[in-house]
């Protein structure tokens, strides 16, 4: 089955480069690029997905790569959609889903970039992968990596959480600590790629791994059997949203379905610079004029939600766009609620996410209290990582085991009433 990948755009200025372009970046303007498609005139949709296989790649007619065998033997992708009614009932909610992507090989939704961007390396000769990394992105790639031998080199800030280090290092990356934050770590790390040469998985900054986060809006699409009114996205650099929303955007284009939903950015109010500028420009009256005068204030990032902890969102252009463009919404709640909704996820519809995840569950209360999203919508809420990713944070609200003397008698009454 052969792409019908042509090309790139960018996202600021609208200046496009052909397939051959090598770069990774607007050279007229330094902007990141979203890859373009050639879609046939009848569109795609006899042909839109492989049903022999079960996972990312069964969408490789609406991919940007072609060799298939240059692919990772894990299963990346095709994780569960779930009904969560009980869970949805906390907010008013009668039609709640959560796409469980903490069970995709290396326990984060970033496998699905890591596995489209490994493609790409192997088919344009790379001999190194190096990325930057809060914790997720790197032991996503460093995981894909390995299940191939290629060689993996990952930056992470000092203070990233020492299970997904921990993960890193299993999975035979060379892993640097940069004494800073993530973004010194991202800045860090491509210069070097630039000097050696090396394969940089960057968010924003590569193109092809929104093209892998896109596939979630593929398998909404076919697991729910209709595109969502809303998909709720825990949000730091941008770049899951701006993916997930194109993944919408090309099954539109492709003629594949005539409907987009509207996407919920959810952010610690601690890391919201993306809220910020779409809340600013929803004031002004929506969409700009031109994109190129539409600023991204940094911040200081703090919050605890450490996978979506950015002073600087690296996409954060195409996050906004899509907020805005698909006429969404974007929230910030306090890393309390962050962490409330841990457990709450979990006691009420069984999954155990990671704070950037439950960020998403948060940020839809809020969006749901304050009516932007209606009781009778159906809602996708993407839950982005693991709770065992981060098992610290999750000790911090689940409560604390109860004492128990060792005797049969002393358990009888430590046990009574509960059923």
């Amino acid at each position: 089955m052969k792409t019908h990948f042509k090309g790139f755009r960018c996202f600021r200025c609208g200046a496009e480069q052909g397939v051959d372009f090598g770069g990774y970046v607007c050279p007229a303007c330094g902007g990141n690029l979203e890859v373009r498609y050639a879609w046939p005139k009848w569109g795609v949709e006899k042909w839109w997905f492989d049903d022999a296989r079960k996972d990312i790649f069964r969408y490789r007619a609406l991919l940007p790569v072609s060799k298939m065998e240059l692919a990772s033997p894990l299963r990346v992708g095709m994780t569960p959609l779930y009904e969560a009614p009980r869970l949805g009932a906390k907010a008013g909610l009668k039609n709640l889903r959560l796409k469980d992507d903490g069970q995709n090989p290396s326990a984060s939704f970033k496998d699905r970039a890591g596995a489209v961007a490994l493609v790409r390396a192997r088919e344009t000769g790379a001999k190194v992968l190096c990325g930057a990394s809060t914790g997720n992105a790197g032991s996503s790639m460093a995981c894909l990596a390995a299940s191939v031998g290629m060689p993996c080199v990952i930056f992470v800030p000092e203070k990233a959480p020492a299970a997904k280090i921990a993960q890193l290092l299993v999975f035979g990356a060379k892993v640097f600590a940069v004494k800073g934050t993530y973004d010194d770590a991202f800045d860090l790390c491509m210069e070097v790629c630039a000097k050696r040469g090396w394969f940089n998985r960057n968010t924003g900054h590569n193109p092809f791994t929104r093209e892998g986060k896109k596939t979630a809006a593929f398998e909404i699409f076919e697991q729910l059997g209709k595109v969502p009114d809303w998909v709720v996205v825990p949000t730091g650099d941008g770049n899951i949203i701006g993916g997930i929303w194109k993944g919408f955007c090309d099954l539109k284009e492709a003629r594949i379905t005539n409907h987009l939903p509207k996407m919920l950015c959810a952010q610690s109010a601690e890391s919201r610079a993306i809220s910020e500028a779409a809340w600013k420009l929803q004031k002004a009256g929506g969409a700009p004029d031109d994109w190129k005068a539409v600023e991204i204030a940094p911040v200081a990032a703090t919050t605890v939600a450490d996978s979506i902890s950015v002073d600087i969102p690296r996409d954060g252009l195409a996050a906004v766009r899509a907020v805005i463009e698909s006429g969404g919404a974007a929230v910030a709640v306090p890393d309390a609620d962050i962490l409330a909704a841990i457990p709450e996820m979990a006691r009420g519809a069984g999954v155990f996410a990671e704070p950037a995840a439950a960020c998403a569950w948060a940020g839809l209360k809020k969006a749901a209290a304050d009516g932007v999203v209606s009781s009778d919508e159906t809602v996708v809420c993407m839950c982005t990582g693991n709770g065992l990713k981060d098992v610290a944070s999750a000790r911090k609200v689940a409560g604390d085991p109860i004492p128990l003397e060792n005797s049969v008698e002393a358990a009888l009454a430590a046990t009574e009433g509960l059923g």
